[in-house]
């Protein structure tokens, strides 16, 4: 061990010297004559990479013989996490460029450390660090998956857009300008559909908020002032609604005249034809039951 290695003191009036290590072995039943002592690490996210690692195989051990749910078993594993942070540290770097708290993604990468430290098995021989970074990382990119998205959609299209993303950025610096939409799928290989649909599904991962403030000629505006335009239809919503019980005081043949000239848009010939009448009586009937659906109209304002 290098000067780094953390020393273990004791929770009784023992002098260090004289106290049992967190490392010894325990007895059958995993029953010890004695309180395990407590193990101090200064500064546990400077401890050195080789000491960590030294210290993990040990602590690994010792978890095996120790029964779990007991407060030592609780004691040992809460120490690998702790000098294992710096693995959830270093994996987190990476995503540093998403903008988000730092600290929130160490979080969640600490839950992936915790899930390896409870599957890892000494057996394997395999290095701890190479058995968590895995874990840890993974844990991160389904937070982002998860929960950073402000419209939800689909899995394969929120992992469409992190392939999209690699693809934009490789095929840029290979082309000098970004690429198009068959280029990107003939890279991926996948249907130019599919990236239609994934670069739609990407704009639902950010979203801004209507009262965000934006700069127009004009100066400064919310964005609710300058996005979509005005939609005449909604003017009708009130027309529509005053007339529905006028057109139900008509009769049935009425309703049919106007539904025929208005909804199948036929001439009045074509309508007397349909109905066995001439285009004259026709005429005559349209001008009467738009006469009185107006007057009422006019009433009701």
């Amino acid at each position: 061990m290098t000067s780094a290695t953390p020393t273990a003191t004791t929770t009784s009036d023992e002098a260090v010297s004289g106290s049992p290590s967190v490392l010894e072995g325990r007895g059958a039943g995993g029953a010890t004559s004695h309180e395990l002592p407590a193990l101090v690490i200064d500064e546990p996210e400077k401890l050195a990479p080789e000491d960590a690692r030294e210290l993990s195989k040990s602590l690994f051990d010792r978890l095996t013989v120790l029964e779990e749910g007991t407060h030592e078993y609780q004691y040992v594993r809460n120490t690998l996490i702790e000098i294992n942070l710096t693995l959830v540290r270093y994996s987190a770097r990476r995503f540093r460029s998403r903008g988000d708290d730092m600290e929130d993604i160490v979080q969640v990468g600490t839950i992936g450390l915790i899930k390896a430290i409870d599957r890892f098995d000494l057996s394997r021989e395999v290095e701890f660090t190479t058995f968590a970074i895995p874990y840890v990382i993974g844990e991160i990119k389904r937070f982002f998956r998860d929960t950073t998205w402000d419209v939800r959609v689909p899995r394969r299209l929120q992992e469409m857009r992190m392939d999209l993303a690699r693809a934009n950025d490789k095929l840029t610096s290979k082309l000098g300008r970004s690429p198009r939409v068959s280029e990107l799928a003939e890279h991926l290989g996948v249907s130019e559909e599919e990236i239609v649909e994934g670069q739609v599904a990407a704009n639902g991962y950010n979203s801004s908020s209507l009262d965000a403030t934006v700069n127009d000629e004009e100066g400064e505006a919310s964005l609710a002032d300058v996005l979509g335009e005005r939609d005449e239809a909604m003017d009708l919503v009130e027309d529509f609604h005053a007339l529905k019980p006028l057109l139900a005081q008509l009769s049935d043949r009425d309703r049919k005249i106007l539904e025929l000239r208005f909804g199948d848009e036929l001439t009045q010939a074509q309508i007397g034809e349909r109905l066995g009448l001439s285009q004259m009586h026709v005429s005559r009937l349209l001008s009467r039951a738009l006469t009185g659906l107006r007057t009422g109209m006019l009433a009701s304002n």
